[in-house]
């Protein structure tokens, strides 16, 4: 768990700020920024579109009386991905529109699932009901 901070805090910001000052150099300073401007609306537009469009489906599921379950782990999916495109770099960027684009997110999903249920045969996670 240690490693993976150290990968989060530090060495993502490094592979950032490395990747925004060769593409300063490659294209400028002018472009640069505003490829990160355009990327932030973008990414605030999808994140606004998908999670209005899936609070609805939660709606509707709710009410046929059914546990929304897929529509939940978007909903977090969709938060990660908005949270992450706060941050300004390309990479990051990438991240948010793999979590907010929805043929994207499903690729996602079902590789997390396989981690998961790989990591509950192993006895890593335990999942409890009560």
């Amino acid at each position: 768990m240690f490693i993976t901070l150290i990968v989060i805090f530090i060495l993502v910001p490094i592979l950032e700020v490395y990747t925004l000052i060769q593409a300063g150099a490659l294209i400028g300073v002018g472009p640069t920024i505003a490829l990160i401007l355009l990327t932030g609306i973008a990414g605030a537009w999808l994140a606004r579109s998908q999670g209005l469009e899936l609070v609805q489906r939660i709606q509707s599921e709710l009410t046929a009386g059914r546990m929304p379950t897929e529509e939940l782990i978007d909903g977090a999916m969709v938060l990660v991905g908005g949270v992450v495109l706060l941050t300004p770099g390309f990479w990051t960027d990438l991240m948010g529109f793999i979590c907010l684009v929805p043929g994207t997110r499903n690729l996602v999903k079902k590789l997390l699932r396989r981690w998961f249920e790989n990591q509950r045969r192993k006895g890593t996670i335990q999942f409890r009901r009560f």
